[in-house]
């Protein structure tokens, strides 16, 4: 098991680089007294172990006589720090030798560099949070959406892994019962009831079942929903791309096959990260690079959340049309794997307005080169996202914990197969220690020195 180390670690807390201004953490019993050692507070006579934790003053680093920088030092007493120990906070100028010196310094008296993620590590170790929030920390400083910062705020704040000891602790309730009855073995007694043991079961193979089932929607909202742009050639798919964009990302040209590979890009839609792809046009070609791209269309068909199909207008264009041409595109507008919304493009070119369609299939009525429709369309992606209820949710976003809860559901459902078939109760409770291993391993309940050093 890892133990705290009791030494004093220090390290740039704020993006490399020069700016504004820095923030070097330091942590650990000698916080303070090496602190002391180089800065030199306005307040004269003030020593850095005196003061309040949480409070903030202004002063000097020195080396010897000469000045580094005029700072701001923010104390943190223990346990009520990030860290639980005793914590300070130097915010400098952002200059990269500021920077560097006032390390320097801090190591020359004592400190040492904080290994990566060893402030997290330490907040762990001293029960400041479990494993999925210290998980979490790492997902909230890389969020580029809105979406993605609610669910790692949800996972910092312990809503997800509360739920996760919850279930665990219904499970070792009756699990210890189970182990009470091997102590009693020879006098054939049975402390849990069996009939209310498999419910118990049931009801957390399924709630288990439904995170790992959220781990493909958890993964695009923090990713980015993918959505492919496909049609034909010269329907106007990269204009479009371009139009999502308001950019001029993709070459637009009247000659059919322009697109030849994929061009993919990232936009931020009311808080929601969205990766469109363009792909090339789907047609018969004898051109070797454009079939390679024409491939890659539907490796890219396979692998996106949405797609966007685009057809060209057309007077009384009906439904089966339609469908003859998502299904030349290999598309199934009736899965429930994929959102498909039809794009009827180039409606500005329409003499007639009598487009006849069904609502059979959501259709969007668009102009991509003159910008009409891209509302409706951008309304239509953000209509997919408000299903999941992000809010009301607990949604899996991390691979190891995806992996805990698949090894946990499996125990499961051997414990259930177990009582099924009359397996001695001895062999049943190996497959709920088991169960219950994987569910404290997601919350650090569980632990070894490999997991942590994997996680920090």
């Amino acid at each position: 098991m890892n133990t705290i180390k009791q030494d004093t670690i220090c390290a740039l807390a704020t993006a490399p680089g020069s700016g504004a201004i820095a923030v070097i953490r330091l942590s650990g019993s000698d916080a303070f007294a090496i602190t002391e050692t180089i800065f030199f507070p306005a307040s004269k006579g003030l020593k850095i172990a005196q003061p309040e934790g949480h409070t903030a003053h202004f002063g000097l680093i020195k080396q010897r006589e000469e000045v580094i920088d005029e700072v701001l030092v923010t104390i943190f007493r223990n346990p009520k720090s990030y860290t639980g120990e005793d914590s300070v906070e130097i915010s400098c100028h952002g200059s990269i030798y500021i920077q560097q010196k006032i390390i320097e310094l801090l190591l020359e008296k004592g400190a040492r560099m904080a290994e990566p993620g060893e402030f997290s590590q330490r907040a762990f170790l001293n029960g400041k949070f479990d494993l999925t929030q210290a998980e979490a920390v790492a997902d909230l400083i890389a969020s580029e959406s809105k979406t993605a910062h609610q669910i790692a705020m949800r996972q910092l704040r312990g809503t997800y892994s509360n739920r996760i000891k919850d279930l665990r602790t219904e499970l070792l309730n009756f699990a210890s019962l189970i182990e009470l009855e091997l102590d009693f073995a020879e006098e054939d007694v049975e402390f849990a009831d069996r009939s209310k043991f498999v419910d118990l079961v049931n009801s957390i193979s399924k709630e288990i079942e439904k995170l790992i089932h959220s781990f493909k929607v958890g993964n695009v909202l923090k990713d980015g929903i993918p959505v492919a742009i496909v049609g034909k050639p010269n329907v106007g798919k990269s204009t479009l791309l371009n139009a999502l964009l308001q950019e001029e990302k993709a070459i637009v040209s009247d000659i059919p096959g322009t697109t030849r590979d994929v061009i993919e890009d990232r936009i931020n839609i009311q808080g929601t990260l969205f990766r469109f792809i363009d792909t090339a046009g789907i047609r018969q070609s004898d051109d070797t690079i454009e079939k390679i791209g024409i491939e890659r269309t539907y490796t890219q068909l396979e692998q996106a959340s949405i797609i966007l199909f685009l057809i060209e207008a057309e007077a009384n264009l009906s439904l089966q049309k339609i469908k003859n041409q998502l299904s030349e595109a290999k598309i199934n507008f009736e899965s429930d794997e994929q959102k498909v919304i039809v794009l009827i493009n180039k409606i500005d070119q329409l003499k007639a307005d009598n487009i006849a369609l069904n609502k059979q299939i959501e259709t969007i009525s668009i102009s991509a080169k003159n910008k009409i429709g891209i509302q409706e369309i951008e309304a239509s992606l953000m209509n997919y996202v408000q299903e999941f209820n992000i809010q009301s949710s607990s949604i899996v976003t991390n691979s190891r914990h995806i992996e805990a809860f698949n090894k946990s559901f499996a125990a499961l459902q051997q414990i259930l197969f177990g009582f099924e078939n009359g397996i001695p109760t001895d062999l049943i409770s190996i497959d709920v220690r088991d169960a219950l291993y994987h569910l404290g391993s997601i919350t650090g309940e569980i632990t070894t020195d490999e997991l942590l050093g994997n996680i920090f």
